[in-house]
């Protein structure tokens, strides 16, 4: 084989993974968002008691299978939440149900919630990174004073930066008011005697090995400390916000999603939000036995904080510029439990998306008369995965770096055409 012949097969070579995929890697839709809001509604959102109602049934005896409320209409011509859902109704045009979304994953909570935040199952002793993670590793923070990736809520290897490395792995809080534990600098320490706690551990932070436990948690201290102070800290004094603007958006969830937006504002790119009412109506989302009786509690709340981080965006101009997703484990199915709930069902259910500068449907996908089985385009949970990363301009195809081996963003998502057309 002469030279030209050999580079000629060796060019052709390394464009064979590009051509296998065809346009769907060299025409990729890229979309303009700049930030994420995910809220995570954990147990199981009941997809056909909110955003996919159905024919009416009944949750008390003698049980009917269908819908627990009356449907509403909406904005969109031929678009019907359920009747709790009475301030999101009216913005359905700066959002698409995605009532379409399913997984084969074991109707599980722990596993489908890895499931939803990874893309991926659980494979060996390979740990794959949360999609905050995977955002954060291609885009970094807008603002480089700032985290990439925060966490409202508890963290857990599922919203992990898995072989990523701590580097991108989030920055949480439970606390609105105080922010994240430890980021708060005791009165007595100024700026000096901070400088000198940090002389102090640069010999042993000196000693770390590239690519060692003690490395990443180096890298963790020095990004604890570069955020500990008044300028970041700043963003969960809440009360800046006007009072009424603070009572829109009700209870300590929606103050949960305020924060957000103040996040949002500093620079911060991808943040996660927990919906953990659980005292509401005992159960939370997992709506089983009781639990289902005092659901539309759990509705009334996501209603307000939604629709008023919507409008809140909006008049900020920011909401093109931002994709919310309301993502959760899995849905329910229609019929009742023997004490009026609903089980856990993945083979249909909805997930939200709203802003980010898509064309909006108000609803894709449509589902059987019980919202059980997906009737038309079918959208995977790794499909959701490129959708959210497209429209923040990522490439879902492209690779990561798991060690020497590259593993795609996502695991063969396709994004939603649709809603960049």
């Amino acid at each position: 084989m002469n030279r030209r012949k050999f580079l000629s097969t060796t060019a052709m070579a390394s464009l064979a993974p590009s051509l296998m995929k065809g346009n769907t890697t060299l025409n990729m839709p890229k979309g303009k968002a700049e930030h994420c809001i995910l809220i995570w509604l954990g147990g199981g959102m009941s997809q056909i008691d909110t955003f996919d109602p159905k024919k009416l049934g009944s949750a008390t005896k003698p049980f009917v299978k269908g819908c627990a409320y009356k449907s509403i209409k909406t904005a969109v011509t031929g678009v019907e939440v359920c009747e709790h859902l009475s301030k999101t109704a009216p913005l359905m045009e700066r959002v698409t149900a995605v009532r379409s979304v399913y997984h084969n994953i074991i109707n599980e909570h722990g596993i489908a919630t890895n499931y939803v935040h990874t893309g991926r199952q659980i494979s060996g002793a390979t740990v794959y990174p949360s999609i905050g993670s995977i955002v954060a590793n291609r885009l970094g923070a807008v603002n480089p004073k700032v985290p990439p990736y925060m966490l409202i809520g508890i963290p857990n290897v599922s919203r992990g930066p898995g072989f990523l490395g701590s580097k991108y792995g989030n920055i949480y809080l439970s606390d609105t008011k105080a922010g994240p534990n430890g980021f708060t600098r005791p009165s007595y320490v100024d700026t000096d005697r901070m400088g000198r706690r940090k002389a102090l551990l640069a010999p042993q932070q000196g000693l770390a090995e590239e690519g060692s436990i003690l490395a990443d948690y180096r890298v963790a201290q020095d990004e604890a400390l570069r955020l500990a102070g008044p300028g970041f800290m700043k963003n969960f004094e809440l009360d800046r916000e006007p009072a009424a603007l603070r009572e829109a958006y009700g209870s300590e969830f929606g103050q949960r999603c305020l924060l957000a937006r103040r996040l949002i504002e500093d620079g911060v790119r991808f943040i996660e939000v927990s919906h953990n009412l659980g005292f509401v109506n005992g159960t939370g989302w997992d709506t089983h036995q009781a639990g289902q009786q005092k659901q539309h509690l759990l509705i009334q709340d996501l209603d307000t904080a939604f629709s008023t981080l919507i409008k809140d965006l909006e008049s900020k101009k920011l909401l093109d510029k931002t994709l919310i997703v309301l993502a959760t484990e899995f849905g329910r199915p229609a019929s009742f439990d023997g004490g009026g709930g609903r089980d856990h069902h993945c083979d249909a259910f909805s997930m939200m998306l709203a802003g980010g500068g898509l064309n909006h449907q108000g609803a894709y996908g449509q589902t059987d008369d019980f919202a059980e089985q997906v009737v038309s385009e079918k959208v995977s949970t790794p499909d959701f995965h490129a959708t959210i990363h497209a429209a923040l301009g990522i490439n879902p195809h492209a690779d990561l770096m798991d060690g020497s081996r590259p593993v795609p963003i996502t695991d063969g998502g396709t994004p939603i055409a649709k809603l960049f057309a």
